[in-house]
């Protein structure tokens, strides 16, 4: 190799050095750029509908989404605290009854194999002085313990709203004039390919916004379907969980497993049948949102095999940490759109063997 050969790939490697130094920072920027994806696609449909100048289209998006959020604010978010507070509150409550329910199953086995007074150590009790099984008030320290650790993972406020803060920034900075951040991102890419690269970044626009609307879709319908259940069921808390497992359907995989927790707890408090028949509703709900619901609306969307997605939610999250696992998806979708493009239609695509000489 030649040096300046040499030059440009130590440049490179360089480069890369620098992004995985800032990925953290890359990662609120491709966010940023997520969001403001949501604002140009609402201020598309508002200008399909009603035709008129962008920055008015913007302003009425801007003030839809705010009074949207103030309202769900104030309607919404003081019950929905009372209902998490009194759903963590109960917890450790639903662990100790869990722990007495498993304690009672084993006395059953062991009567039924080997009689009543064959292992006369095998009781609450004895299990409970061995230290084999922890006691309710143990195992409930432990879990409220453990929930204050969690919580305490919050860590810096002003560290979270400072980034929160640099996110929104870049994401308004961006849907008033996407076009402009655009060409400067195409002229990164050499003269011969900008064409082809603006076409890309399109794809990549097209698949984010088909992303969002489907999910959006998709998480209302599971709230409503889940908040339906929990009530025909007679479960306590019904708003909670139902705006959990709306918000935590935008993590596939994790957040449905993640959903499914709570109102089992809130159910095995009152019943160990309702707790049995919340774990089935919420198998159903998501078969129904995986076979009925998400291939309705989202028929334009980019299709992610579930191994891809499972994949990019480890891999997302070992790099970036909960904000990977948050932004996995829409990465996933950008990344197959340019491995598609890029490597597959443009280089391999294209790949033609050279002919040995006789």
């Amino acid at each position: 190799m030649k040096l300046p050969q040499w030059l440009s790939l130590a440049a490179l490697i360089a480069a890369v050095a620098l992004i995985w130094s800032l990925r953290e920072v890359v990662l609120m920027l491709f966010a940023g750029i997520v969001i403001a994806m949501a604002l140009c696609t609402l201020v598309g449909l508002l200008r399909a509908r009603r035709p008129m100048a962008r920055p008015t289209a913007l302003l009425i998006c801007l003030g839809g989404v705010i009074a949207l959020i103030a309202v769900v604010s104030a309607v919404v978010i003081p019950p929905f605290i009372d209902e998490f507070t009194t759903l963590l509150q109960q917890l450790p409550k639903a662990a100790r009854e869990l722990v007495q329910l498993a304690l009672g199953g084993v006395d059953q086995i062991s009567d039924a194999i080997y009689g009543n007074d064959a292992i006369p150590d095998l009781d609450r009790k004895g299990l409970n002085s061995t230290g084999l099984i922890p006691d309710g008030g143990t195992l409930a320290s432990g879990v409220s313990s453990g929930l204050v650790g969690l919580l305490g993972l919050a860590g810096n406020l002003g560290n979270v709203a400072l980034r929160i803060l640099f996110t929104l920034a870049v994401a308004l900075m961006v849907s008033v004039q996407p076009k402009a951040y655009r060409d400067v991102a195409i002229l990164l890419v050499p003269s011969f390919y900008r064409r082809r690269a603006k076409s890309i970044l399109l794809q990549c626009g097209e698949a984010l916004s088909s992303w969002m609307v489907g999910v959006l879709i998709s998480s209302l319908a599971v709230s409503l379907l889940c908040g339906l259940a929990l009530t025909l069921l007679g479960v306590k808390l019904v708003l909670a969980n139902a705006l959990l497992a709306g918000l935590l359907n935008v993590i596939p995989n994790v957040g449905p497993t993640m959903s499914t927790v709570f109102p089992m707890a809130v159910a095995l408090l009152e019943a160990p049948w309702k707790s049995a028949a919340v774990l089935g509703a919420y198998i159903l709900i998501q078969n129904i949102e995986s076979y009925v619901i998400t291939p309705s609306v989202m028929q334009h969307q980019v299709k992610l095999l579930p191994g891809l997605t499972l994949a990019a939610q480890f891999i997302f999250t070992v790099i970036f940490g909960p904000l990977g696992l948050l932004m996995a998806l829409p990465l996933a979708v950008v990344l197959q759109v340019l491995v598609r493009e890029i490597l597959i239609r443009d280089v391999m695509d294209r790949w033609r063997p050279r002919r040995l000489s006789a």
